[in-house]
């Protein structure tokens, strides 16, 4: 099935998504973060095709999301492990967890915490902050033009912001 390519939006989201949207790619990485290092602890752990989690292997390799290593104790065998690019979406998994665990756990108890390994703290929710601020919603954040914003991006952030943030009396 084909899927639609962003390439000429100039959007940080979109360009995501364009690499980790597909929902067995972030499945895979959490996977990763559970451990798993072996295709048949994805397969086993995911329950997907094989043809699918081959493609999506070689992918996620391609985008340097993860890197194949061989594992030592069992000859021609390769691993696959996350690269500081893959590790870095950690957050995104934890913000997607703590969203889910909040909207759409009908008895409101999570099947999972996460807790600090050194203290055993609870991990406190993802949110937008400034340092040292309270939490901030999207009403709360003003976009500027960063080093890399086109004039079509600077028209959608004066766009953006006149219409969430110019009156607001009004609710959206």
């Amino acid at each position: 099935m084909y899927r639609k390519r962003f390439d000429g939006m100039d959007c940080s989201i979109v360009r995501a998504l364009d690499e980790v949207g597909e929902w067995w790619t972030l499945l895979i990485v959490r996977e990763c973060t559970q451990g798993s290092r072996r295709f048949d602890e994805f397969q086993s752990g995911l329950g997907i095709a094989r043809n699918v989690l081959t493609a999506r292997l070689e992918r996620l390799i391609e985008l340097d999301i993860l890197e194949r290593f061989p594992i030592a104790e069992r000859a021609n065998t390769f691993g696959y492990r996350l690269t500081s690019k893959g590790a870095d979406l950690y957050p995104v998994l934890v913000a997607l967890m703590q969203w889910g665990d909040k909207w759409l756990r009908p008895n409101g108890k999570p099947p999972i915490r996460l807790v600090e390994h050194a203290s055993g703290n609870p991990v406190e929710a993802v949110e937008v902050r400034t340092t040292g601020g309270p939490a901030l919603t999207y009403r709360d954040v003003r976009f500027a033009a960063g080093p890399g914003a086109t004039k079509t991006t600077q028209n959608v952030i004066e766009n953006r912001n006149d219409r969430v943030l110019g009156d607001q009396s009004e609710e959206s």
